[in-house]
């Protein structure tokens, strides 16, 4: 009998991983599994919602569920619908992909003050992630960003933009009329290395030269390399009108946040051990510091080809923490593949796999019911955007359950 193997996490990492499983070992019978009802996990809800050229990957995960037979089961939680152990004893295998879910804490006093938002907060809420289905979050006239990668790149890039700027996205209109309500006029983004170590993509920082309705200012990029010579490129970059300002600052690091009920100030010391001090009024300020894990499903000590322990694996993120974009999953998980399908050369399995999972979870939604979601997303979305993403978990399960499209 084939060999059965279930990745809990449909998102890149998953999909990768099933995808190198299914030339590795073509002969399996592969199953991926997610909490959310949806496939797709960072792609869905962790790529900024205006680009979708970096969400496009997804289209060659469709052919997983509509070519390769793999199956999809969501809807369902490792710890909370299925234990662990229940799993493990359905599948020959079972590989471990949840990523990193967690916005890392600063560490510093005043970080529990309202208007303290961390990226992945703020980035789930923009892409109407169901967890986020009731948040409310107000950013006020001055934000601060903290962090010197991509992630708060795609922050400042969604609070300077304008409404005519987001056309072919799948930002929600509720979310354009939260802006217009209550627009950032300052965005100050900092970073405790030089520009010249900074880890901002080249090509995402030129991009903020298409803003129309913000001037950039970079104070203090010395140092050589590709990043210095974008931001300069981008430096002095005025439109006529423009509302905002975006203002790039390196080597400061956070000490302490300060108001009264709200966020009011932050304050920073220079890193070059000046004792220099730097103090800005903010409504708001969002960390853009990397991810940590759950507590639900803890990161495991596994080799660099993802093995645990017999039968069991990880990979992306979880394995390795938030390192890496999302294409570079795929080295990850081609070898965490060849070391599954070198473990399991010699098994005939006699473990019931999809059908037994299956059993054990009903409630679980499937490939049709995601496709039923993904309809009613993009038809019902205006003229400008290519999808409005359904916000309701409930919503989302009772199109998945209906019938009739397959």
């Amino acid at each position: 009998m084939m060999p059965s193997i279930a990745i809990v996490g449909a998102g890149p990492s998953g999909c990768y991983t099933a995808q190198a499983l299914g030339k590795a070992l073509p002969e399996a019978r592969i199953d991926i599994i997610d909490r959310l009802p949806v496939p797709y996990g960072l792609i869905r809800y962790g790529v900024a919602p205006d680009h979708q050229g970096t969400k496009a990957v997804t289209r060659q995960f469709e052919r997983l569920f509509e070519r390769s037979g793999v199956g999809f089961f969501g809807n369902v939680a490792l710890g909370r619908d299925i234990a662990l152990a229940d799993l493990r004893a359905q599948y020959d295998a079972v590989v471990l992909a949840t990523g990193l879910s967690q916005d890392r804490a600063l560490g510093i006093e005043g970080e529990d003050l309202p208007g303290v938002i961390g990226a992945g907060r703020i980035t789930r809420y923009w892409n109407d992630h169901p967890d986020s289905e009731n948040d409310a979050i107000g950013l006020g006239r001055k934000a601060v960003i903290i962090g010197n990668g991509n992630v708060a790149i795609d922050l400042v890039r969604i609070l300077a933009k304008v409404d005519g700027e987001f056309e072919g996205s799948d930002l929600g209109g509720h979310h354009l009329n939260g802006f217009r309500n209550a627009s950032v006029e300052s965005i100050d983004i900092i970073g405790r290395s030089p520009a010249g170590v900074a880890k901002f993509d080249p090509v995402m920082l030129r991009e903020l030269a298409k803003l129309t309705d913000a001037r950039i200012k970079v104070i203090s990029a010395a140092g050589e390399g590709k990043v210095v010579e974008a931001l300069a490129a981008i430096d002095g970059h005025d439109p006529q009108d423009a509302q905002k300002t975006i203002t790039f600052r390196f080597g400061w690091t956070p000490a302490r946040l300060t108001g009264e009920q709200q966020l009011q100030e932050a304050h920073f010391t220079a890193t070059d051990g000046s004792g220099e001090t730097l103090v800005l009024p903010c409504d708001s300020l969002l960390t853009a510091i990397g991810f940590a894990g759950s507590e639900d499903v803890p990161s495991p000590e596994a080799s660099e080809d993802g093995f645990i322990e017999p039968g069991l694996y990880a990979t992306g993120w979880f394995r390795r923490g938030p390192r890496g974009t999302i294409p570079e999953n795929r080295a990850d998980a081609q070898a965490v593949a060849a070391r599954i399908a070198a473990d399991l050369a010699s098994v005939r399995s006699a473990r019931p796999g999809r059908d037994g999972l299956a059993q054990l979870v009903p409630h679980a939604t499937d490939y049709h019911g995601w496709q039923r979601i993904d309809a009613a997303e993009r038809t019902d979305c205006p003229a400008d955007r290519c999808r409005i993403k359904i916000r309701g978990r409930n919503q989302m399960l009772d199109l998945a359950r209906q019938k009739g499209m397959q």
